[in-house]
């Protein structure tokens, strides 16, 4: 995984102000401290920081074909490298490097844009194609690999992260009022946009054309599942054989690196499954990291010890008190770059600085198998919402939702009564495409009532769910309802915040990379094409991998039940030894600077904290809104009090538009 930035003169003559990519590549370089180049022409400047994990010497960026006339930077991995460098071999081509990043190239000589169907992996790039002066940028299929752009007047200016972009001095950074409103009903903002105003996101599986001052982005992969009542004529036991062969070779393949590899262990059947499925393939040493609490109502560090005696990895954890977690929680949003409704990425991050400490540079991770195997209570809450709402007068039905949640006491302590009021939004209207996710975001926005006087005017009658229901609503009929929700909870959550904030933002922060088995994309299609009843079997997830791992692991993690990950929130930043910050940032005068909340409705929210009464989920949430979104203005819209950025870094290799190498003087 590396780090990218560039600039592209959309007039088509011209020069940068000088140092100005040194700038941006310096504010990310936490993403690559192996090595930092650049390419120079009339019209385009792109550079990457580099952290190296094939072909660790000969793999310097940027990269170009034989004769210098295509150039690319790149962040990520193609995990099929070898056998795109056979083919390409085969053909003609030439290769200076055994790195996969110079295979992107070729394969583009071949394919153009049409390269992008034959990669296997996770990536971001920047290709500069001299003979027709076109700007060729990309993103993975599920958005693994962040990649962000915006324009000035004569400038489109991309990177790896948004702060990178804000090194422009013509780039101001503003909060976007519309994202804001979608943040705080759907945990992240849609894509394209950003927390920032102009400053957007290119889309997981899409690409962007830049040539003559015009661009276009077209998507070049497309996540879709089957009609309903179809089965694909498999039988459940050669699906489990199917299964089990594609999660093999996706770990095989991203076992392909030139520096260690560990794994992240949760405790839970997805990150088990991984580290078996990786120790059949090395029958050798695996590092294995988890996270644990001192607070017992989120800690798992008596199942993760058990799976890793069981498994013989060896193992390292962290276990996070509240005051770690306080500590932590400001580079967690300076690295995440946007608000943040949950206090589970500072956590994140520390664990990657573990890893690092530790000599690790990448984990394979558990990711994408929730999401692809139905593994998630939302996906349980939305089918049994429907077979309620066939009685909505049904006393029964409604207690079923309570099984759902062991792990919150909310849900355990409510009566029948207060379970119907809860669950029983919109409960009839099953035909809504968005109908499984409608009653979290509709509990999420709650949080709004906080919202400034002049925040609501700006946002005016602008309904976000109102947005996803016009994007999804022809492509989403005719599927089951478990396939509409996985089609959300994947574009949506998983995209835009697990594989981001929580993912690959809080790993490159300590230069580590995240590689995640069950995304391959011949899994996720494999998986979105089998019939419901193969992922969810009544209130039972995951069957089709519990049945793969059967004889690979015990018992007592297949049927574990599910934990999802979750962080403590309030006794982080209220209370003894609470951070200095908290008390400033929540201040009256900084409410009102910057304009986001109304400072009577916060007020009464840290009274209610602070005298030691437990906040709702919702109020928990918007405890963590609020204080992220006023570290955002204080990390980016004041521009004070950021962590520490290194001094510019100089870049050590110039690629010139001739098409000679250099050193930098």
């Amino acid at each position: 995984m590396c780090g990218i930035a560039g600039l592209l003169n959309l007039s088509g003559g011209g020069s940068f102000e000088p140092l100005l990519l040194e700038r941006m590549l310096s504010l990310i370089s936490h993403r690559g401290p192996g090595g930092c180049g650049a390419y120079r022409d009339e019209s385009l400047w792109m550079g990457s920081v580099r952290l190296p994990m094939i072909d660790v010497e000969a793999g310097q960026q940027p990269m170009s074909n034989e004769e210098g006339s295509v150039w690319v930077v790149f962040n990520g991995e193609v995990y099929n490298y070898v056998e795109l460098m056979a083919e390409l071999k085969a053909k003609g081509h030439t290769f200076r490097t055994a790195c996969d990043t110079e295979v992107i190239v070729h394969l583009y000589e071949e394919l153009g844009v049409e390269c992008l169907r034959r990669l296997n992996g996770q990536f971001a790039f920047a290709l500069w194609d001299t003979r027709t002066s076109e700007l060729f940028l990309a993103r993975d299929r599920v958005g693994i690999c962040p990649l962000f752009y915006t324009r000035t007047a004569d400038t489109l200016a991309f990177a790896s992260e948004v702060k990178a972009l804000f090194a422009h001095p013509a780039v101001v950074p503003r909060l976007d009022p519309l994202s804001l409103d979608q943040i705080f009903t759907f945990w992240m903002p849609l894509t394209p946009r950003t927390a920032f105003q102009g400053v957007y996101e290119l889309p997981p599986g899409h690409f962007m054309i830049v040539r003559r001052g015009r661009s276009n982005i077209s998507p070049y992969w497309q996540l879709t599942f089957p009609l309903s009542g179809h089965t694909g004529g498999r039988r459940i036991e050669d699906a489990v054989e199917e299964f089990r062969a594609l999660i093999e070779d996706a770990v095989r393949l991203r076992l392909r690196s030139d520096v260690p590899i560990g794994a992240y262990l949760s405790g839970g059947i997805d990150s088990c499954a991984i580290a078996a499925l990786i120790l059949k393939q090395t029958q050798g040493d695996l590092r294995t990291f988890s996270i644990g609490f001192l607070d017992q109502e989120f800690d798992e560090t008596a199942h993760q010890r058990q799976a890793a005696q069981y498994l013989g990895t060896g193992h390292t954890g962290i276990v996070c008190s509240y005051a770690d977690i306080g500590r932590a929680f400001p580079d967690a949003v300076w690295h995440a770059e946007t608000p943040l409704l949950r206090t589970a990425p500072a956590p994140m991050y520390l664990l990657s600085g573990l890893v690092r400490e530790n000599g690790i540079q990448a984990v394979m991770t558990g990711e994408g198998a929730d999401e692809m195997l139905a593994g998630y209570s939302i996906f349980k809450e939305a089918l049994v919402r429907q077979f309620w709402a066939r009685r909505p007068d049904s006393r029964v039905r409604p207690l079923l939702l309570r099984r759902l949640y062991p792990y919150l006491p909310q849900i355990q302590r409510a009566d029948t009564r207060a379970l119907r009021l809860f669950f029983a939004y919109d409960l009839a209207n099953t035909s809504d495409p968005v109908y499984s996710h409608a009653l979290r975001w509709h509990n999420t926005a709650r949080i709004k009532q906080f919202f400034s006087r002049d925040l609501r005017a700006r946002i005016g009658d602008y309904d976000a769910v109102g947005e996803v229901r016009g994007r999804v609503d022809a492509g989403l009929q005719g599927w089951p309802l478990l396939s509409r929700a996985q089609y959300l909870e994947a574009t949506m959550f998983m995209s835009g915040y697990l594989l981001s904030s929580q993912g690959d933002r809080v790993t490159m922060a300590h230069s580590v990379e995240g590689r995640y088995p069950f995304l391959d994309h011949r899994l996720i299609e494999f998986c979105a094409g089998l019939p419901p009843a193969f992922k969810l079997r009544g209130l039972t997830e995951k069957v089709l991998l519990k049945r793969a791992m059967k004889g690979q692991l015990p018992d007592a993690i297949l049927r574990r039940p599910k934990q999802p990950y979750r962080a403590p929130v309030a006794g982080c930043f209220l209370g003894q030894g609470s951070p200095d910050y908290v008390q400033d940032l929540l201040s009256r005068a900084a409410i009102e600077a910057a304009g986001v909340f109304a400072p009577e409705a916060v007020t009464r929210l840290l009274s209610k904290a602070r005298s030691g009464r437990s906040l709702s989920e919702t109020e928990g949430m918007a405890l963590v809104g609020i204080l992220s979104t006023q570290l955002v203005h204080r990390l980016f819209i004041q521009g004070s009090g950021q962590p520490s950025v290194r001094a510019v870094r100089p870049v050590t290799r110039v690629a010139r538009g001739d098409g000679r190498l250099g050193v930098a003087a």
